[in-house]
C-alpha cells in the first residue's frame, strides 16, 4: 500500500500508521479503527513522509494546504541536537579530563585542554543560533 494515515496526538505529537500488507482493510478502515478517539486523521501518500528520520520527535502533523504534511517543529529539533551533541562530546571530556590531570601531574600548561573543554561546553550553543 503506498498510503499512510497521519494524526496528532494529544500531546501535539504525530503518529503514523503504516498498514500491513495484504491485511484485508481499506485505508479507511484501518483509520476508523486504529486512530484514537477524537484525533483528526488525514490519508497521505507515502511521498508526504520525510525520508529523513533524523527528527522523527520533532516531526507535527501539517494541516494546511501544502504537498507536506509533515512539519519539524524547529524548537523541538533544538533539543534533540542538542541531546546529541552532549551524547557525542561525552567520551570527549572523559579523553581531555585525562589529558589534563596527566598535564597536571607532570607541571605542564593546560591551556589547550582548558581551551578544548570549554568549546566542547559552547558547542550545545549552537543549535540556538
Amino acid at each position: 500500500m503506498s498510503k499512510r494515515i497521519i494524526y496528532t496526538n494529544p500531546d501535539g505529537s504525530c503518529s503514523i500508521i503504516i498498514p500491513a500488507p495484504n491485511c484485508g482493510l481499506t485505508i479507511e478502515q484501518i483509520a476508523a479503527k486504529d486512530v484514537p478517539s477524537g484525533c483528526t486523521y488525514e490519508i497521505v501518500d507515502t511521498s508526504a513522509i520525510p525520508s529523513d528520520r533524523s527528527f522523527r520527535n520533532a516531526w507535527e502533523q501539517d494541516t494546511s494546504v501544502t504537498p507536506e504534511k509533515i512539519k519539524v517543529n524547529f524548537i523541538k529539533a533544538q533539543e534533540i541536537t542538542k541531546n546529541r551533541l552532549r551524547k557525542e562530546r561525552t567520551p570527549l571530556f572523559t579523553d581531555l579530563d585525562v589529558q589534563f590531570q596527566k598535564n597536571s601531574e607532570k607541571g605542564t600548561d593546560n591551556t589547550t585542554v582548558v581551551a578544548e573543554k570549554n568549546r566542547l561546553r559552547d558547542i550545545t550553543k549552537l543549535p540556538d543560533s
